[in-house]
């Protein structure tokens, strides 16, 4: 009969900057383990789940009196062999990824980054877009939102259209731009609905305010917050605005979703096309480095979503 044990202690060759939990399946003369990290310090690798099989004089086992839980004594082999495991793992997410085209990996970071949060508070684990896809938007909360969303295009259109580097210029009318549409949609709620715009929050001004300054200390980080603001408007970004219409604008389709100038399917494919243009001449340092903008730019972008629900 299989059995399981659960080891509890951790061993010296493992790095104290990992947090690991590793199930024993003792099946008949063979030792299945079943071993999960999460590395604190490479948010963007994410969790990693290794299994292999050992015979039992691989290692010793220490009963408890109650023969509820077991207990590593010595577990060299163990060790070695979990390590040489994590090493493949990574072999294999390095050919994967050397495999990719850069949109492919900066969709692949997004989407890592597309799930439930615990650090939440309240309990609440759910994702940002969940929770706004469930609660009821504001008009006040929406025409913020509105705002600092305009605060933040501004400032990605004025780099990339103002800047002297040269590869910006694959980053120009392509199409998505939403500056313009957003004015429009602005004007008409006041011209419309009678509302006074109001001047932007600290949401919006402080990643305007960061896109600014990352342009200047490392322009290829751009790329990144350009890929998440443009294709997340068009994925999830629609789908909140379709729910906020038919909540409180009576189906107001707003400039702001509206791509006149093109089929979007379109637009996004031509810059999916230049931005892996671009990143061909790149190393692999710096397109790391431009993929760790990923996180920022999601709390920038999750901290100006709240706003709807305000």
């Amino acid at each position: 009969m299989a059995t399981s044990k659960t080891l509890v202690s951790q061993s010296q060759y493992f790095s104290n900057k990992t947090h690991s939990r590793k199930t024993l399946n003792k099946i008949n003369s063979f030792t299945r383990i079943t071993y999960v990290s999460h590395d604190l310090m490479k948010s963007r690798h994410g969790f990693h789940k290794s299994s292999f099989s050992l015979k039992l004089n691989h290692f010793a086992l220490w009963e408890s009196k109650n023969d509820s839980h077991g207990r590593i004594l010595h577990v060299p082999s163990i060790s070695r062999a979990i390590v040489a495991s994590a090493n493949m793992n990574k072999n294999d997410e390095y050919h994967k990824q050397k495999n990719m085209t850069f949109v492919e990996e900066l969709r692949s970071v997004a989407m890592k980054l597309h799930v439930k949060d615990p650090s939440r508070k309240g309990g609440n684990n759910e994702t940002m877009a969940q929770i706004l896809m469930k609660e009821k938007p504001s008009l006040h909360g929406y025409v913020n939102f509105l705002v600092d969303s305009k605060v933040v295009y501004d400032a990605l259109e004025k780099i990339v259209t103002d800047t002297d580097y040269s590869s910006y210029a694959e980053l120009r009318n392509t199409g998505l731009e939403r500056s313009g549409a957003l004015a429009k949609d602005l004007e008409w709620f006041t011209e419309e609905m009678g509302i006074q715009i109001p001047p932007p929050t600290t949401a919006g001004i402080a990643y305007a305010s960061y896109l600014e300054e990352v342009a200047v200390k490392n322009p290829k980080a751009i790329f990144c917050h350009f890929y998440d603001i443009y294709f997340g408007l068009a994925a999830g970004g629609r789908m909140l605005g379709k729910r906020a219409s038919e909540k409180i604008l009576e189906k107001k389709e707003l400039e702001f979703y509206k791509w006149n100038n093109g089929e979007l399917s379109e637009l996004l494919q031509n810059a999916r096309e230049r931005l892996n243009k671009v990143a061909q001449s790149w190393s692999r340092e710096e397109k790391d480095r431009c993929l760790e903008e990923t996180e920022i730019s999601f709390k920038y972008s999750e901290d100006i979503m709240k706003l709807i629900i305000s």
